[in-house]
């Protein structure tokens, strides 16, 4: 072989050690989280094992082997000891104990303004059809107020168009975190009533399960956030209700179908349990302020963090059979660094009572707590819809940074 033969073979060499180096230190790069919380006593080293990795404080006052009681240190991650990937934050809190939930509750939510879900024709009285919002007024937008005066309810909106006799009317919106105000033209449409051609939502209701309750009452659910079934967004919240819900039946899960528990919700004072005030990607949040009993079939479970959800068995509490139980799932997955919370664990169900009961996970189950080795490490989030059995999870810190103070 010549020497411009033998000169591109190590080149080609060259750059392809350079692009595994490259790919493992992207690797390696993701699969270390930004930030690990410990619990007071625990020691903040060793919190990663991956191979070729080595950890260095960089604080002057914290060695590998302390327990500092409080406050944060903050640890570099490197290859070999060599390359630097990533500086991590490390943050030591109080150890957290909370009651495990698993109950069903109804959820109504009132939107803080009014949803705007989309815009249509309108048919006016000489039989042709007009749009007078299009372009104007988009998916998502909250309106807080018409004419000058707020509104939190469709029909105070129509009796502001209403109340306009055809002149145009002066909306004020909220879009993506910004106030501005919109001049909107009503019609008179057949049966002669002013429009402005919307679709709206003020509302929403539905059934979810608690996950937790602390000792003062502050209670999270669900794992995720409360989204517009049309828009897709997450909902902007003015104020909500728990309420006490009967389960009257279960459609089991199937490939291609996802089950759902279906149940009355009776929307009377005796049958408030508590408080809704807030929606957050990461599930819903408030206080509980009539027990009812949901909280009592357990005692104080300490909650786990991340580095300590492990690939294997473990349960989850539900009362999808009528009370809340314990049943056996697998932890499959487990992802540190995912930019999703809600996808933090991938679940499989192999309780086989729990598989002939709902086909695995089901709609309503979400929030039912998940617990390993007696510690309560998150809560389920979603089901695989070509396979019912298996899931999403999301890790309990994620839950409890969000609970109300």
């Amino acid at each position: 072989m010549n020497r411009f033969g033998k000169k591109r073979r190590l080149l080609f060499a060259l750059a392809f050690l350079i692009g595994i180096s490259a790919l493992s230190f992207v690797f390696l790069s993701g699969s270390i989280p930004d930030q690990y919380l410990v619990a007071e006593g625990e020691s903040t080293s060793g919190l990663i094992h991956l191979p070729f990795v080595e950890e260095e404080f960089l604080e002057a006052d914290s060695q590998p082997s302390s327990n500092i009681p409080s406050g944060k240190v903050k640890i570099r991650y490197s290859l070999l000891g060599v390359i630097p990937i990533k500086n991590v934050d490390v943050t030591v809190i109080p150890r957290t104990r909370v009651y495990a939930g698993g109950t069903p509750v109804g959820i109504y939510m009132k939107t803080r303004g009014i949803l705007v879900v989309g815009t249509g024709a309108v048919e006016k009285t000489d039989g042709s059809f007009s749009d007078p919002a299009e372009n104007i007024l988009h998916s998502g937008d909250y309106i807080v107020a018409a004419n000058g005066s707020a509104v939190t309810r469709k029909e105070e909106l129509v009796s502001e168009v209403g109340a306009s006799a055809g002149e145009p009317v002066v909306l004020k919106v909220e879009r993506d975190g910004n106030l501005t105000e919109l001049l909107v033209q009503p019609v008179l449409d057949k049966k002669g009533s002013y429009k402005l051609g919307l679709w709206v939502r003020d509302d929403t209701q539905g059934i979810g399960t608690l996950t937790y309750m602390d000792e003062n009452g502050n209670y999270g659910a669900l794992g995720h956030g409360i989204s517009d079934v049309d828009t897709g967004t997450l909902l902007n919240l003015s104020g909500g209700t728990l309420y006490h819900t009967d389960i009257l039946s279960v459609v089991k899960g199937l490939k291609g179908s996802p089950g759902e528990m279906t149940g009355i919700i009776r929307y009377q004072s005796s049958e408030v349990l508590g408080t809704i005030e807030k929606n957050t990607t990461s599930g819903i949040f408030g206080r509980i302020t009539k027990d009812q009993g949901i909280f009592q079939q357990g005692e104080l479970v300490e909650t786990a963090y991340k580095q300590d959800v492990t690939i294997g068995p473990a349960v989850l509490l539900s009362a999808v059979g009528g009370s809340v139980r314990s049943y056996s799932i697998q932890i499959e997955k487990v992802n540190l660094a995912g930019s999703d919370p809600n996808k933090s664990m991938v679940i499989s169900v192999t309780d086989p009572e729990l598989l002939n009961l709902t086909g695995g996970i089901i709609q309503g189950m979400s929030g039912s707590p998940i617990l390993q080795n007696g510690k309560l490490i998150g809560a389920v989030t979603h089901v695989f819809v070509q396979d019912s059995a298996r899931g999403y999870g999301i890790f309990i810190e994620n839950m409890l940074s969000h609970r109300t103070a």
